[in-house]
Parts: structure tokens; C-alpha cells; sequence
């Protein structure tokens, strides 16, 4: 199954544009969410196209091929909005022999790790900043940040795609590429 994965559109109608003609392009099955899907957030300047009703519209015409997590920006007034479930601080998706955490990050990340067995993966947003590690008991992944890059970066989405975990940027350039398991 091929797997849209993003993070932290924070209402740019702009971004979340181009994200939804990238899912649709590619081709994939499904979209997971890493949360702050429609506020800006009090630490953050306002995204290109601040249109959070544009966001919701447009989401919510993908509403059954998106799964979702919360991010620290959702709120229940979020939820009364978008038509799929955005309040779950996680969700598990299964990998062959491995398990993948996906959450938000701004509970479960690097300092702070959820329950993991050796080998799995812990997908998360929140920090803007794309990452792909192998930390030798588990791997940490990070699409970065759909709107609002930080650290220098650009904006970034990745897709999932049987074991390989990809990296890109709006332009299609692959920025990181791991295999999450070897084919069996």
C-alpha cells in the first residue's frame, strides 16, 4: 500500500493545494496526517494562504482515505469541523515484522519514546524539521512540515510505500530515502 504522509499544514490553504494534487498524482491509497492541520499555532507567523475553511474543505473531500493524529494545535472545535477522526494522540500501523508509532510529537518523540520493541519505528511532525535516522533499537522518521519549515529546510511530505520511506519536496526532489525492511 502506498502511503501519502504530512504534517503540520497549520491552515495554509496554498500548501494543503499542493499536498492534495501530490496525493492525488501519486497515485496513493491513503493519507496520514501528523496533526496541526488547521491553526497556525501562537509561535508560528501566519502560512501563504492562511484559509483554514479552504484546508477543511479540502481534506474533507478525501475524508475516508485519511487516517489523522492530534496535534498540540487541534481542539475539539477542530473535530466538529473535519469529517474523519483528528483526535487520537496515535495510531499504529503495522509493517511486516515491525510496528510504526505515528503521532504529532509533541508527546511521544526522541526524548520522549513511546513503548517500542527493537526494530520499530516512530513516525512524528511537530518539530518542522524533516528527519530519517536509524537509531539502532528503532528508527525515527519525520516528513517535516507541510507550510512552516524550520531549521533552513523547505517544505517537505513523504510517502511510504511497501518498506520504503521517502522524503520529498514540492519540486519532487527525494531529500531522504530509507528502507524501513528488507523485502521478504
Amino acid at each position: 500500500m502506498k502511503i501519502l504522509i504530512a504534517s503540520d499544514i497549520h491552515g495554509s490553504a496554498y500548501w494543503c493545494r499542493k499536498l492534495m494534487e501530490k496525493y492525488v498524482s501519486s497515485r496513493a491509497e491513503r493519507m496520514l496526517l501528523l496533526g496541526d492541520l488547521l491553526y497556525h499555532g501562537p509561535r508560528n507567523d501566519l502560512p501563504d494562504e492562511y484559509a483554514p475553511r479552504e484546508v477543511i474543505g479540502m481534506l474533507n473531500e478525501h475524508k475516508n482515505e485519511i487516517y489523522a493524529v492530534r496535534g498540540n494545535c487541534e481542539a475539539e472545535v477542530d473535530q466538529m469541523v473535519l469529517d474523519f477522526p483528528v483526535m487520537a494522540e496515535y495510531c499504529l500501523l503495522p509493517l511486516r515484522r515491525k510496528m510504526i508509532f505515528a503521532t504529532h510529537g509533541h508527546i511521544f518523540n526522541e526524548d520522549h519514546l513511546p513503548p517500542l520493541k527493537r526494530g520499530d519505528i516512530l513516525l512524528h511532525g511537530h518539530t518542522h524539521i524533516w528527519k530519517a535516522e536509524d537509531r539502532g533499537d528503532y528508527t525515527i522518521l519525520n516528513p517535516g512540515s507541510v507550510s512552516i519549515p524550520k531549521g533552513g529546510n523547505v517544505p517537505t511530505y513523504a510517502m511510504l510505500s511497501g518498506s520504503q520511506f521517502v522524503i520529498l519536496d514540492f519540486d519532487g526532489n527525494v531529500l531522504s530515502s530509507v528502507l524501513l525492511e528488507d523485502p521478504a
